[in-house]
């Protein structure tokens, strides 16, 4: 029995499912995607693409209808809300390194769909929850609905909550830190009363921060519970508003079309793979979403597998899906985790002098060419991508 007579089984049909499905079906590998929703999700989570992944997306045309829906955005700031003062990063200064210096910002749904439309219908199985997961020698199966799947992998890409990379018994070591976000979007025009705004901004303000980013018909809008307040009392539109006002007075007029609440974890899985069984995005690190790393990252683990899977069907042996935690897994730790972490902990910083101090040299590197393309090709992740491939 060769070793893809049996398909690969896909846990979650998120964007790195979808993405992971699409690859290895172009490649013409048997595969099965399984959901347990009942459609592709609507809800309001990432919206930041950052350039190497649109690079990956381009020669499928996948990338062209990103831009369709979303809004290029070719610089991010950092703010101080009072003073007015800003450091402003220009991804141009990437031409040379990338296709598409810039971020686009535009729902993750948009990619889903686009995804699952480019998969056979009988590839995806909406409603169906994983029950078990067993492996051995010959293959694995997986249970959904009492009815048994065999298959040759599983691959989870079932989110922090995974039962794949809980069926492996590989621990999830990290924390979570003590803030909750309340995420909302609102058609409200920030950009006529805050001057000179970008379409990504982190702004401090007395007593704490927030973010706006622009997509091209809303404002996505961050913000915390205030001091003594529950989270579920933030929650409700009428404290959103309250609190909105406190930042500017027209803020009492913002809407709210969507929100959504909750805690940000930073965990990396111990392995990625256990035998049969891989993990990859969420189900195999979390970190904050300062700097829109989490999506991507779970793309470019996708992709690597995708590579890993094709090679075996051309004739390598199974082992080269080692090859995966070790490219990918220091790339969680040392950069997505890394840089998302010192990107919250600078935006976390409370004292006016250190809030300053963090300005002036972000000012100072965003003025010089090299210094900010350098800085820009971390937090841009094409770095990161690169460094991935070498560590074989």
């Amino acid at each position: 029995m060769t070793f893809f007579e049996k398909p690969i089984l896909i846990v979650g049909a998120g964007p790195v499912g979808l993405t992971l499905a699409w690859l290895l079906n172009e490649a013409g590998i048997n595969v099965r995607l399984f959901e347990a929703e009942d459609k592709i999700s609507n809800q309001l989570r990432a919206s930041t693409f950052h350039p190497p992944t649109l690079d990956l997306f381009d020669d499928s045309g996948i990338s062209k209808t990103l831009h369709e829906y979303g809004q290029i955005t070719p610089t991010w700031q950092i703010r101080m809300h009072e003073t007015g003062e800003f450091a402003e990063f220009d991804l141009g200064v990437l031409e040379r390194d990338t296709k598409h210096p810039y971020r686009l910002q535009c729902r993750q749904e948009i990619l889903s769909h686009a995804l699952y439309a480019r998969i056979p219908e009988e590839v995806c199985l909406f409603s169906h929850p994983i029950e078990k997961i067993t492996q051995d020698d010959d293959g694995v199966c997986v249970w959904s609905k009492q009815i048994e799947f065999e298959g040759s992998l599983v691959i989870g890409c079932d989110g922090a909550r995974s039962i794949v990379r809980q069926e492996m018994g590989t621990s999830f070591d990290g924390e979570t830190y003590p803030e909750t976000t309340i995420l909302l979007t609102t058609k409200f025009p920030f950009e006529n009363y805050f001057p000179n705004l970008s379409g990504v901004n982190y702004i401090w303000r007395e007593g704490g921060t927030f973010s706006l980013l622009r997509l091209p018909d809303l404002w996505r809008v961050s913000l915390y519970p205030a001091e003594g307040q529950s989270a579920e009392e933030a929650f409700e539109n009428s404290s959103i508003r309250a609190q909105l006002t406190t930042i500017f007075e027209e803020g009492k007029h913002v809407d709210v079309i969507e929100k959504r609440i909750y805690k940000i974890h930073r965990r990396v899985a111990e392995t990625y793979r256990k035998k049969r069984l891989l993990i990859a995005g969420d189900a195999a690190h979390l970190n904050s979403p300062k700097g829109g790393m989490g999506m991507n990252g779970g793309i470019h683990d996708a992709w690597c597998l995708a590579q890993k899977l094709i090679a075996i069907k051309n004739g390598s042996a199974i082992d080269v899906l080692d090859e995966y935690e070790r490219q990918r897994r220091p790339i969680a730790v040392e950069d997505i985790g890394g840089q998302s972490h010192k990107n919250r902990a600078r935006m976390m910083s409370s004292s006016s002098a250190e809030r300053l101090k963090h300005l002036r040299e972000l000012q100072e590197i965003s003025e010089s060419y090299e210094k900010s393309r350098q800085f820009l090709l971390k937090s841009s992740m094409i770095e990161g991508l690169k460094r991935s491939e070498t560590l074989i």
